[in-house]
């Protein structure tokens, strides 16, 4: 047992996940370092608000080194998230084993974001732990009492662990200061050598891949970190792939625990759960592995936070609800066998007297046909010899179109042979006069096409490079301007987007409503503008590069061949001046865009904000007053029926359950019992049910709105008590709006 009891004394020794003094003091250091999913404000006290969007209730745990008995072991339950635009709240409750050792405490954090710029946020964030930490008598196991572990006592902690993060569009910067301050209640004094006392500093990137597929618009996050300690330094990296499928990978090091990878899938919509494992390295490589696991719920969320993920992730499991389709009730009366018989009758002379007509119609055209023939016979007599001599004079024509054919056929011949020898002759004496010019102490140029232009090139070394290298530039001309063509189409999507969400919001504020176009992540269009504009700079920077290597070229050509008038030097000096001319015009081109689409971004924001600061209604008091207008229009103008209304003429909408449903905080409605008689979430449907009733003689309909539910209750009955509103539902009597009636209960 004393072995035993040394072997844990060893073990805390040669650790530092935690610190414990001769009173039994143990540092507050919760070990959530393998995930960037939940719990992130354990890392870093502004995480609560960074790169976050909804909040999570969430349950940890952890088992450390599990090859040894009485392990380090974590439990931690957890409510963090973004609470507002510019505030993330987390709230904790931790207990951790170590050995005989047990702390039990809790974490309070607090981040706020101050907005800089459009794409620059800074965020300050607070942890606040208390925490009790001593000896557990349960986990302690010995013969015979241990005095070391008697004058061991309970003690109460308070640490304060403060950091700071500046965010961009896909970095962040962040430091903070692990306990800070560690305040003893017990002994009322702050702890000066707390070995978990660190800096800890941060780089972080969050992106999106555009690859299309299965991985596409997935988020990537990676964390770069480092600790100060007194006498140590951890360095330590974490990735994570985040999948709109809703999975998730995680991969990670760190110099003093090992590696770690990990991976979670959300259940459904709400939960979600993920598992970690780290295998030490190093020094710990024989403590063996350890395993967290954690199961979370995701709060629903209606706002959309800036500075955040933007993310549309799916589940494992989704719901979907089926609406009952009734069967048609069939309107064809049926016919008694008197009336089929009457009307097989009627069918049969139908079908006789069209059998007569078109036999009539028939005699007709055979009679006018012979009238016809016996009309045309004369004529056909008349036309024989005048066709005869039509066919005499087209032969005629025809012999003596050959006869001209032959005769420019042979002058054809003759010319062509006469120009061959003209030609040969031309060729002879050409070929005579280029020899006698030609001299053998002339250097020969040579001339290829480039870009459909003809390119002198001359037989030296460097003119050769020369060549080779206009080449080059001219293909990363045509790149580049495509490039800024890409650019140039994205400016004009987003002034386009930009301009319908300004034409629906102006139109909104008329009181003429146009279907809103849906939100595009902001974030992953700044990562598709970003990436476009590495490329250009690097294509930019590529392509001056070559013009500089070309001018040199040039420079050092015109030390060997001086002439200003040589053909290769009067080429390049003016492809040199025509490319610096077009990399200063794309380089303004880029600049014009770049500014065009700053404007536009400012604008969409604005724009942005409008609509999201807009409803369908501006308030529930102009939806009330709305509301209250469009019964009274119907029951002012809505003449009574000139036929009896059946119950196939109402559409009831939501069938409800038979028993009472309880509806709360009905504003502009008093409680009560409502016998309801229709429940719409469309305006027209519930209109339509409305000028039905009143046309059916029901002057006391009525309905309210559900805020929750975004429903319409229709009514024409109210009751204090349920017996008064059970008599009423069975008393409903054959009214053809009765058909579907329910109990509804408002309680404000």
């Amino acid at each position: 047992m004393k072995k035993l009891l040394l072997h844990i004394v060893l073990f805390f020794c040669i650790t530092q996940q935690f610190y414990s003094q001769e009173d039994g003091i143990v540092a507050f250091n919760i070990p959530t370092r393998n995930s960037l999913k939940f719990n992130k404000y354990t890392i870093n006290p502004t995480f609560s608000f960074v790169r976050e969007q909804n909040r999570y209730f969430s349950f940890y745990n952890k088992r450390q080194w599990v090859q040894f008995d009485d392990a380090p072991l974590t439990y931690l339950a957890s409510y963090s998230g973004r609470f507002k635009e510019n505030i993330g709240i987390g709230v904790g409750l931790f207990q951790q084993d170590y050995g005989v050792l047990t702390t039990f405490g809790g974490v309070l954090n607090f981040a706020y974001n101050a907005v800089l710029n459009t794409d620059s946020n800074l965020t300050f964030g607070m942890n606040f732990g208390f925490y009790k930490s001593g000896i557990s008598e349960g986990r302690v196991i010995t013969n015979f009492p241990d005095p070391s572990l008697q004058n061991i006592s309970s003690n109460s902690i308070i640490t304060i662990n403060p950091g700071i993060n500046y965010g961009t569009a896909f970095f962040d910067f962040g430091v903070s200061i692990n306990n800070a301050v560690s305040y003893n209640l017990q002994t009322s004094e702050i702890i000066e050598d707390n070995p978990e006392q660190t800096i800890q500093g941060h780089i972080m990137y969050t992106g999106y891949v555009n690859s299309g597929g299965f991985f596409d618009e997935s988020k990537f996050t990676g964390l770069l970190r480092s600790e100060f300690k007194k006498d140590q330094t951890i360095i330590s990296g974490l990735v994570m792939l985040n999948v709109p499928k809703g999975i998730w990978a995680q991969a990670g090091y760190n110099s003093l625990y090992g590696v770690s990878g990990g991976l979670g899938i959300n259940i459904s919509a709400q939960i979600a759960i993920e598992y970690n494992y780290e295998k030490a390295i190093g020094d710990f490589s024989n403590f063996g592995n350890s395993h967290e696991i954690t199961l979370a719920y995701k709060f629903k969320n209606s706002n959309r936070y800036s500075y955040s993920g933007d993310d549309n992730e799916q589940a494992l499991l989704t719901t979907k609800k089926r609406r009952k389709v009734l069967a048609k009730n069939n309107k064809t009366p049926k016919l008694s066998a008197e009336q089929r018989q009457i009307a097989k009758q009627e069918a049969k002379a139908r079908i006789e007297a069209r059998r007569l007509a078109a036999q009539v119609k028939a005699e007709e055209r055979r009679q006018v046909s012979q009238q016809a023939k016996e009309k045309a016979k004369p004529e056909v007599q008349v036309k024989i010899p005048v066709e005869e001599a039509q066919k005499k004079a087209e032969t005629q024509r025809l012999k003596q179109e050959e006869a001209a054919k032959i005769k420019a056929k042979a002058e054809e011949q003759t010319r062509i042979k006469e120009a061959a020898e003209k030609t040969k002759a031309d060729t002879e004496t050409r070929a005579i006069v280029e020899k006698e010019a030609k001299t053998d102490e002339e250097e020969s140029i040579e001339m290829i096409e480039l870009e459909g232009v003809l390119v002198p090139v001359a037989k030296d070394k460097v003119a050769r490079e020369m060549n080779s290298l206009a080449k080059l530039t001219t293909n990363a001309k045509i790149e580049q301007q495509n490039l800024l063509s890409r650019l140039r189409e994205m400016v004009e999507n987003r002034d386009q987007d930009l301009k319908d969400l300004k034409e629906e919001n102006d139109l909104s504020e008329r009181g003429i409503y146009k279907a809103p176009k849906p939100f595009k992540s902001v974030t992953a269009e700044n990562a598709k503008l970003e990436s476009l504009k590495l490329e250009i700079d690097n294509v930019i920077e590529s392509q001056n590069e070559k013009i500089s290597q070309l001018e040199n070229l040039y420079n050092e050509r015109l030390k060997t061949v001086s002439d200003g008038n040589d053909p290769t030097n009067v080429f390049y000096f003016k492809t040199i001046q025509d490319l610096k001319s077009e990399q200063l015009q794309a380089l303004s081109t880029k600049e014009r865009l770049l500014s065009t689409i700053e404007k536009i971004k400012v604008a969409t924001e604005v724009e942005r904000k409008r609509r999201i600061k807009r409803a369908t209604y501006d308030n529930e008091e102009e939806r009330y007053l709305k509301d209250r207008e469009a019964l009274k229009q119907i029951k002012q103008f809505t003449p009574l029926a000139s036929e009896p209304l059946t119950a196939e003429d109402f559409d009831s909408g939501e069938t409800q359950s038979s028993s009472i449903q309880i509806v709360k905080d009905v504003k502009n409605t008093e409680s009560g019992f409502y016998v309801v008689i229709g429940v719409h979430s469309d305006i027209g449907k519930r209109d339509e049910f409305l000028r039905k009733a009143v046309a059916a003689g029901e002057t006391n309909i009525d309905f309210f709105f559900d805020v929750a539910t975004s429903k319409y209750y229709i009514y024409y009955q109210k009751f204090d008590n349920i017996e008064s509103a059970r008599s009423a539902m069975e008393l409903k009597g054959s009214k053809p709006y009765n058909n579907n009636m329910s109990m509804v209960k408002v309680e404000n």
